[in-house]
């Protein structure tokens, strides 16, 4: 089989997916060195930054190029792609890999060799519309970092002892996906050394940063839903009642990510002293102040009470009905 000192491949990777990887893996397979062009025009979602790092991380081994695509209406223009690619280069390529109908005039005017790779999308029959349509119809053909874009996050929260790590453990169960517990509760597990504990600012930052990493890495794992015991929005809150005033560094890592649907669970049901809670007597106001800036925010959220059957069905319905809207849009 005919190798090349240096390959290319270009497209718009909107998003990149499982026939991507083919014909990337193809291409690398038979260079020394590949380089990736990505070609992003604004207002794209994903943008095109975005989808270059993902690649990089995808093909560390790659060279990765992000083109802002400013030439519109010349996408067949293939002389002046052909141009524009050996200035970015400082060369033409020897090959090219590619699976669309571009391919061959585009190679001509660079001078170099061609490689068609699955142009039919028979090996992998999948499209960057049809993702982009529907991601979680078509989870099988994504990598891990488009997982964590495209999984919708349910958030349970709620005051303490008000039963939102048993919801999230019922609802993780019962959609047969990951969920990510509190890690404020392992923090204080390992760190709390009573009523006397003067805490910093700076935990919560670390407390809000650990629950959002590990909401990421679960993201990647799950079957395209993930349920979260608490987030970094509810992190903020309790900054607030320890220390008096919202913080800086949490908003920040609250406000990086937005959760598709917040579940907050009502203060009804009996307290329940674990050793570490504050107490039943500020239990209610705190289920205020959730209600309070879940009501100021732009997620859509629902208050659930009952028992643990009530509440488990009515959000199970509600994650329904999340799913439907995600995996038929147009409805």
């Amino acid at each position: 089989m005919k190798t090349w000192p240096v390959g290319l491949v270009i497209g718009k990777f909107y998003p990149p997916h499982r026939g991507h990887r083919f014909l990337i893996e193809t291409a690398l397979s038979r260079v020394e060195h590949l380089h990736i062009m990505v070609c992003g025009r604004p207002g794209e979602k994903p943008e095109g930054a975005l989808r270059a790092d993902w690649l990089r991380e995808m093909f560390p081994q790659a060279k990765v190029w992000l083109i802002n695509d400013i030439y519109y209406g010349h996408d067949d223009d293939s002389e002046m792609w052909a141009y524009l690619t050996t200035s970015w280069l400082g060369r033409a390529p020897d090959v090219v890999f590619t699976s669309e109908h571009y391919g061959q005039p585009f190679t001509q005017c660079l001078g170099c060799e061609h490689v068609e790779v699955d142009m039919a999308r028979v090996q992998v029959p999948i499209s960057g519309t049809r993702v982009r349509a529907a991601p979680l119809s078509n989870w099988e053909f994504l990598d891990a970092p488009l997982r964590q874009y495209y999984a919708k996050r349910v958030v349970i929260v709620g005051a303490e002892s008000t039963g939102s790590t048993t919801l999230a453990q019922d609802l993780a169960e019962r959609f047969n996906t990951m969920w990510v517990p509190e890690y404020g509760r392992e923090y204080c597990e390992n760190f709390w050394t009573g009523e006397d504990y003067v805490w910093q600012s700076r935990e919560f930052t670390l407390i809000a940063a650990e629950q959002l990493r590990r909401e990421n890495e679960a993201a990647r794992a799950c079957n395209g839903l993930l349920i979260c015991d608490t987030d970094a929005f509810a992190t903020r809150l309790w900054h607030r009642r320890y220390m008096g005033n919202f913080s800086p560094a949490v908003d920040a890592i609250a406000a990086s990510h937005r959760p598709d649907l917040y579940l907050l669970t009502g203060d009804e049901i009996p307290f329940v002293q674990d050793g570490i809670r504050d107490g039943e007597a500020i239990r209610h106001e705190m289920h205020e102040h959730f209600v309070q800036e879940l009501s100021a925010g732009d997620v859509p959220w629902h208050l659930l009470r009952g028992s643990r059957e009530e509440r488990l069905e009515a959000a199970v319905k509600l994650v329904e009905e999340l799913l439907r809207s995600s995996k038929n849009p147009a409805t």
